[in-house]
């Protein structure tokens, strides 16, 4: 079963005093791109995430974040001097700026000074309380990528349905191919024979072997059957690979470019309507195909 690169997954927690959220999301790409949104001071829960995401993802492009919350209600705070006079020196200046152009201002509260950024301190947590803390965050990191893995593996799911659908089309579509071609030999025949004719009446002393050969070789060049062999040994690695273990994507990706190359070929060799119309059809599934198959881990 195929996984995805696409996937969210979102866990919350709380202890040490603090609530957190984690979210952790992810698109495709080439390789494995991790790119962590963590709060400051936690150098070692970044070394833990990235080695536990990196040893159970393959390829993709991750995004996670962390919101870190810590409850002060319990801290002492302690008034900064410096930055209460700052405030307050702003707070005149503007006060006088305003009455210079006519304007009156409702006067600060105390509350909503205190409410200002840095007016008032609060304990930082202690070096204890603050291991603690990652600890808990750290416990936290396998059962999140553990669901991250598991959205990934659902998203695999129906993309496994999709590619499955689709490589049936182009089985089909193979097949009439095939039976397409069988329909035109009978006419091909007929039109070399008339061509051979047509070309000893009008060549006087012309080389009928030399000229049969360069038909035969005309008959040769307009022959798909080796595009639909290798096209049936590409339906046969692609099922394969849907049915295998571990990360597929890039297999895939290549696989597609040679069923691609396959299809031009054969529209390029068609030679009658029929077979040009399933041409067109197949490398549409399989330019659909190969879309899906992007966002294969």
């Amino acid at each position: 079963m195929v996984n995805s690169m696409t996937g969210f997954a979102a866990l919350k927690g709380a202890a040490e005093g603090a609530r957190w959220a984690w979210e952790v999301r992810s698109v495709n790409a080439r390789g494995l791109d991790l790119r962590l949104r963590l709060p400051e001071g936690l150098d070692d829960l970044e070394q833990v995430v990235r080695r536990t995401f990196s040893e159970r993802l393959a390829r993709g492009n991750v995004t996670l974040g962390l919101r870190l919350q810590t409850d002060t209600s319990g801290s002492a705070t302690t008034l900064n001097d410096d930055q209460l006079a700052k405030v307050l020196a702003a707070l005149k200046t503007v006060e006088t700026r305003a009455e210079d152009h006519g304007l009156h201002l409702r006067a600060s509260t105390a509350a909503e000074i205190l409410a200002l950024r840095g007016v008032l301190d609060t304990a930082e947590t202690g070096e204890e309380g603050h291991r603690a803390l990652v600890q808990a965050l750290k416990a936290e990191v396998v059962p999140l990528v553990r669901a991250f893995v598991a959205a990934r593996a659902d998203e695999g799911r129906a993309l496994h349905g999709v590619l499955t659908a689709q490589l049936a089309e182009i089985t089909s579509l193979v097949a009439a191919a095939r039976d397409a071609a069988r329909d035109r030999l009978a006419t091909m025949r007929q039109t070399l024979q008339a061509n051979l004719a047509l070309v000893l009446d009008n060549s006087d002393g012309a080389d009928e072997g030399r000229v049969a050969q360069e038909l035969a070789m005309l008959a040769v060049k307009a022959d798909i059957a080796e595009e639909l062999d290798r096209l049936d040994a590409h339906i046969a690695a692609a099922a394969d690979l849907l049915s295998a273990k571990g990360p597929v994507g890039r297999k895939f990706d290549f696989l597609m470019q040679e069923f691609n190359r396959e299809a031009n070929t054969l529209c390029s060799k068609s030679g009658s309507t029929d077979l040009t119309r399933i041409g067109l059809d197949l490398k549409t599934v399989i330019d659909q195909m190969r879309e899906q198959v992007q966002n294969v881990e």
